[in-house]
């Protein structure tokens, strides 16, 4: 079948017609051009017809011209509308029109009124449409451009597409994509960047209940959550610790890429999880792996010595919205502060555990599904300056830099080096990775902390022997 038999012929007709009229009206001028210097004016001619459909589109949704300044509503309008919410469709018309103003400031907004008066009626705006709490808009507010921040929020409304890892232990990605096409199911390679990845577009079959996923042929995991472990990299006979393990997505993918040698210990807080743990890795035949129950705050002491440590943190779930909607409600400042805090222990529990004098390893990877910079650079920063520890490229070709400076914040400009990844421009959960490379397994500071503990036991001690000569 050709391409044109699926996709309309009645459509690429239409602009051939359109093209056919701009060849004529620049006919005259381009008698003498080049093909290839014809076919960048046709396409220039056809941009600049967009742009203008475009414009004619919004001007018909929003009923305002590109160029007409937006009022905002007055404070008698704004106490109206709380007794007498407006609907929806004039609440998302206004966060249109207040987008574009915010984009260009200085020629569309109303004489008098602040930049900072349209931000709060376009976050609040913002709250009522999209069911949004204050707290995590006026965040998002702060990490995206206004026109940018509206394409998170409608990508976050939208469920990402399904998408399963080859276990590279039992079969090959182009056998199993046979197997499931066979079985009614419509599916691609995820990128260029994964050998495993298959991206489902629809299926006639539970795709989590066919023979080839009951016998451990492949593993259902959203595409960000394979990068972690694409940037770990571990290699065969290495020692490798996963400090968060559960439901083992990433356990087993770190398995196949050790080809089931060395030694892999996959540890989790929540002793319920370590159950679905335990059969994944079963079901996926990883028996290079051994499973435990520990807070990861508890490791080095539990065990350390590691050539290779993920450490895929728990957090506020920012970019997971479309999977759990009640993140849009439930998070306030006390449960970032509360996340960000349990990471930078988790994190340096990680580097701790980790070999500096490793052969091949010493690397540490950090992961999180937050876009909020409280639980990703700030943590990254926070470990750079306790511990023996630099950035490393990921060697992830694709995703955006990390910020080196985030309004008032500065962080180590080391920091580009880190990725972050999101629902509106990679189509896959918003993820931040970063990857250290451990130098030295010494402590920062630990020599100045054990003279200052001495010297406080010292006092202590003298205290004491004061008192009992007193009674």
């Amino acid at each position: 079948l050709m391409m044109g038999d699926d996709f309309g012929d009645d459509d690429i007709d239409d602009d051939d017609d359109d093209d056919d009229v701009d060849d004529a009206a620049g006919s005259d001028g381009d008698a003498e051009d080049l093909p290839i210097e014809k076919q960048s004016k046709k396409l220039d001619r056809r941009k600049a017809r967009d742009q203008k459909l475009a414009a004619a589109e919004m001007k018909t949704r929003t009923g305002v011209d590109d160029g007409e300044r937006i009022n905002l509503p007055t404070e008698e309008e704004i106490g109206n509308e709380e007794e007498n919410p407006l609907e929806l469709s004039s609440i998302n018309r206004r966060i249109q029109e207040v987008s574009r103003v915010l984009t260009n400031f200085k020629q569309l907004h109303q004489p008098g009124r602040s930049r900072a008066e349209y931000c709060t009626v376009f976050q609040k705006d913002i709250c009522s449409y999209y069911s949004y709490n204050e707290f995590l808009v006026s965040k998002l507010a702060d990490l995206f451009h206004p026109n940018e921040l509206l394409e998170f929020l409608e990508a976050c409304e939208v469920r990402r597409p399904v998408t399963i890892r080859t276990n590279s232990l039992k079969t090959k990605r182009r056998d199993l994509a046979q197997a499931l096409i066979n079985r009614g199911v419509n599916l691609d390679p995820i990128g260029k960047w994964s050998k495993v990845g298959l991206v489902v577009y629809d299926s006639g079959v539970p795709i989590g209940a066919t023979p080839e996923y009951l016998a451990g042929h492949y593993m259902l995991q959203g595409g960000s959550s394979m990068l972690p472990c694409i940037a770990l990299a571990p290699q065969h006979n290495e020692s490798v610790l996963d400090m968060c393990a559960a439901p083992g997505g990433k356990t087993s993918y770190l398995g196949a890429l050790m080809r089931n040698t060395g030694f892999l210990l996959a540890n989790d807080a929540k002793k319920d999880r370590c159950k679905a743990l335990v059969g994944n890795l079963h079901r996926l035949g990883v028996n290079n792996a051994v499973v435990c129950n520990y807070d990861g705050r508890a490791f080095p002491k539990v065990m350390g010595g590691f050539d290779r440590v993920l450490v895929d943190a728990p957090c506020s779930g920012t970019g997971v919205i479309s999977k759990d909607p009640a993140v849009k409600l439930s998070k306030d400042e006390k449960d970032i502060q509360r996340c960000s805090h349990t990471q930078r222990e988790l994190l340096l529990a990680a580097i701790d555990s980790c070999n500096a004098k490793s052969s091949s390893g010493g690397y540490v990877v950090y992961s999180t599904c937050s876009v909020l910079v409280d639980e990703n650079e700030s943590v990254v920063d926070y470990a750079l300056k306790r511990r023996h520890v630099k950035l490393v490229p990921t060697g992830i070709d694709f995703g955006e830099e990390g910020f080196t400076r985030f309004r008032e914040k500065r962080f180590h400009a080391s920091l580009k080096e880190s990725r972050r990844f999101y629902p509106h421009t990679h189509n896959m959960d918003g993820f931040f990775v970063a990857k250290f490379k451990k130098y030295s397994n010494k402590v920062m500071g630990s020599e100045t902390s054990g003279t200052k503990e001495s010297k406080s036991a010292e006092v202590k001690s003298t205290a004491a022997d004061e008192e009992e000569m007193e009674s």
